[in-house]
């Protein structure tokens, strides 16, 4: 129903405007909180409601502030009325237009500005906003140039659209700026609909000012929706809000004008000190105001059984094909989501330029440990050859969890904008893999050169490009692995913790410290997976395998060889034909790690919007 209201509406010229209105709002916690509550989930007996039969109302054109003290449930009604909190774990109702919400939709014709900004600190003001208006626009790219040129002047960011958004680290532009380009990504595709998480908080008085007046500004001329919360905001920024919505331990202490609450205020014998403002002073006597509240007892489930019987309505709007859905086909999503990725790792110069130094560095300083280890009959002893694969092989692996940062930064960044469906998860994975692709190859290309020549491996330009070829599949490998599990772990820290107990493990099971053999059997299956395993394997091939394996004397006692390459392999159970299925299953891990984060993804993003 919204969505046909919506495009008659287009249609006709004219742009739906949304009320928002919640009856009998009821929410209390009902199960742990913890780092992985996303995904398990176990029920325990609530305490405490966090919001109580909350009444009010969002008009169009209106500014409407959700205030109370900290743990008033402010936020929590604010992520409700955002669909971002799952109306099934609600009770009451939230009505939009005359209709039960459909949060699915409300998400993608809304706005809702987080009170941590969620911005890439290496792009620029203007491409940051590009971005969001590419990814959120149908159409040609002047749409969006254009769009966004018309944000910079309303925003009052011009002067600043050069200037990279910036972190604790790299000094960008201000706090105020930034939240108004916070403010501007959500707003790239003119939503009708702007919630706000505390837009002033952290601002000096100037900067906070500028954010509400562009905030009323947007409401009386272009009749947007707007809901906030705030805390302690001065006079001015007062005189600006229509509506104020006053709670109180999850309960509705006022809604309605300010001059009301000064009113109520009087009424109850209070005199305001002309120092304080009317909402500060409120909330300080909050107590004398909540004696005047009539709360009425009902339980729980009563509401919910009662609400249950209203939400399946809220199913009629959803829209199941991707031409409703997104606004790009999945090709232009990947396309712009492969651009922005590219310039973040292009100016990430401690991923960027320290793994292009680190690789070319570490392939010349082996190179020169174990040069001509190989072809030196006086120093040609196999232990070295394989201890120095086997280093190589731990090397490329561990460099990897470089990548973490930016793969945890990505993802905060990742479900706030897949929840407001700007694009599908299935995009990012693949631009991301597609990114890395020729940036990979570049590191591996950059190592094998010189360590392959300088060690004296097999001096064949078919063994050099063998060889080069296994080096980018290991490196695309432990990426894969670290993109999987950044899609998992909470922090960097249990990141880097459980990236390194794997690699550990997989080098102990990779046949190099103990033969498959020797290893018990209810451990066998860690071989299998081992990462090491199969590129350890590739390189022996590589080197002992083929006619010259055949002619190649590894170990001779007195002038006669007992051990030549094709042997040796034979002794540890190896084909020639195995460089090949090796590379298969090496591409399998690949591409099977890379599905199973996109998994993990999905169902972060899908418990977030259901």
């Amino acid at each position: 129903m919204e969505l046909l209201t919506k495009a008659q509406n287009t249609m006709t010229g004219k742009k739906t405007q949304y009320r928002i209105k919640t009856k009998k709002l009821c929410y209390r916690l009902s199960s742990t909180v913890d780092q992985f509550k996303w995904l398990f989930k176990r029920e325990v007996t609530p305490k405490a409601y966090i919001l109580k039969n909350v009444n009010f109302e969002a008009r169009p054109g209106e500014i409407t502030a959700i205030a109370g003290a900290s743990g008033a449930g402010k936020t929590t009604l604010l992520e409700i009325v955002a669909g971002m909190i799952p109306l099934s774990s609600t009770a009451g109702q939230v009505i939009v237009n005359d209709q039960p919400m459909n949060a699915q939709h409300f998400r993608r014709v809304s706005g809702y500005v987080t009170q941590e900004e969620a911005l890439f600190p290496l792009l620029t003001v203007e491409e940051t906003l590009l971005y969001s208006a590419r990814l959120r626009f149908h159409g040609v790219h002047q749409k969006a140039t254009a769009r966004v040129s018309e944000l910079l002047r309303e925003l009052g960011l011009q002067h600043v659209a050069d200037v990279r958004i910036g972190s604790e680290s790299n000094r960008g532009i201000s706090g105020g700026e930034k939240r108004r380009v916070s403010i501007g990504v959500d707003l790239v595709h003119d939503p009708a609909v702007l919630l706000l998480d505390e837009p002033t908080s952290g601002l000096d008085s100037s900067s906070a000012l500028d954010v509400a007046l562009l905030l009323k500004t947007m409401a009386s001329t272009q009749g947007k929706t707007i809901v906030l919360t705030i805390h302690q905001p001065g006079f001015r920024i007062l005189e600006l809000i229509d509506q104020i919505l006053l709670l109180s331990n999850g309960t509705v202490i006022h809604n309605g004008p300010l001059h009301m609450l000064e009113q109520r205020l009087r009424y109850a014998g209070h005199s305001i000190p002309l120092q304080v403002n009317v909402l500060e002073f409120a909330i300080e006597v909050m107590e004398d105001l909540i004696i005047h509240v009539e709360e009425s007892e009902i339980e729980y489930g009563e509401i919910e059984g009662e609400f249950k019987h209203v939400r399946p309505n809220s199913i009629i709007a959803n829209v199941h094909e991707d031409k409703g859905l997104y606004a790009n086909p999945l090709f232009k999503e990947v396309f712009i989501l492969g651009h922005r990725f590219s310039n973040i790792i292009c100016r990430t110069k401690q991923l960027f330029l320290a793994r292009i130094m680190q690789a070319l560095l570490a392939g010349f300083v082996l190179g020169t440990i174990f040069m001509n280890a190989a072809n030196d009959p006086r120093r040609a002893k196999l232990q070295t050859q394989i201890g120095f694969f086997a280093f190589s092989l731990t090397f490329l692996m561990s460099s990897a969890t470089e990548g973490l940062p930016i793969y945890l930064q990505e993802r905060r960044i990742l479900m706030r904008e897949t929840s407001r469906g700007a694009y599908r998860i299935s995009s990012y994975v693949i631009s991301n893999t597609l990114v890395f692709l020729p940036f990979l190859l570049g590191v591996a290309l950059l190592y094998a050169t010189p360590v392959y020549w300088l060690v004296g491996l097999r001096r064949e330009i078919d063994g050099f490009l063998y060889f080069s070829l296994v080096v980018w599949m290991v490196i695309l490998m432990s990426n894969s692995l670290v993109a999987c599990f950044s899609a998992l772990v909470p922090n960097f820290i249990m990141g880097t913790s459980l990236v390194a107990g794997l690699m550990g493990s997989f080098f102990l099971f990779s046949g190099f410290f103990i033969p498959k053999e020797d290893i018990p059997s209810y451990w066998t299956f860690m071989h299998y997976l081992s990462l090491f395993k199969y590129p350890l394997e590739c390189f022996l091939i590589n080197e002992y395998g083929g006619e010259q394996g055949r002619r190649r004397c590894l170990q001779s006692v007195g002038g006669d060889c007992i051990l030549y390459g094709d042997w040796f392999l034979m002794q540890q159970g190896l084909k020639p034909s195995q460089k090949w299925i090796n590379l298969g299953i090496m591409l399998g891990f690949i591409i099977g790690y890379r599905w199973l984060g996109f998994l993990i993804l999905w169902y972060r993003s899908y418990r977030i919007s259901k």
